[in-house]
């Protein structure tokens, strides 16, 4: 089974269904045959907020990404969910001088990866999720999402 559930709770622009799932199927490839997990779209204050609430950061933020904390014994395809906030990812594409449709594409990698168990806490951990990020995005048919750094929190 390969599921997920967009929710769009924004007024701006966003990429559509098909764009997140191939997205969402490129980061898995190779990792998992059967998934679910849910995508929000988001603006900023709900950013904030969950952001505040979950990181103790009380700003809004890209992209938050929240695991699936299953029971011991429970095996579900389930992987959690991703907030991205919309006015953000526009903005951070402009300024980074990128196509919004490929900053979409390296946040919602970028927030499955994280989905995934991958981190990037210290050089190590960054240098490998930001390697995993750079293939993908590359067989996606996008440049290295790192070309403008401006790291995804």
């Amino acid at each position: 089974m390969r599921h997920f559930d967009l929710q769009c709770v924004t007024d701006e622009s966003v990429p559509g269904t098909g764009d997140f799932e191939r997205w969402i199927a490129a980061a898995l490839a190779g990792r998992r045959e059967d998934w679910e997990m849910a995508v929000r779209l988001v603006d900023e204050p709900e950013s904030q907020a969950l952001n505040r609430d979950y990181r103790g950061h009380d700003r809004p933020t890209n992209v938050l990404s929240f695991p699936a904390d299953l029971p011991e014994g429970v095996e579900l395809p389930l992987l959690g969910d991703l907030v991205i906030c919309a006015p953000v990812v526009r903005r951070e594409a402009d300024a980074q001088g990128k196509t919004a449709s490929a900053h979409w594409a390296h946040l919602t990698v970028h927030g499955v990866l994280h989905l995934l168990g991958f981190d990037h806490m210290d050089s190590v951990e960054a240098d490998t999720m930001e390697a995993e990020e750079r293939g993908i995005m590359a067989q996606l048919g996008y440049d290295d999402p790192y070309q403008s750094e401006l790291t995804p929190a």
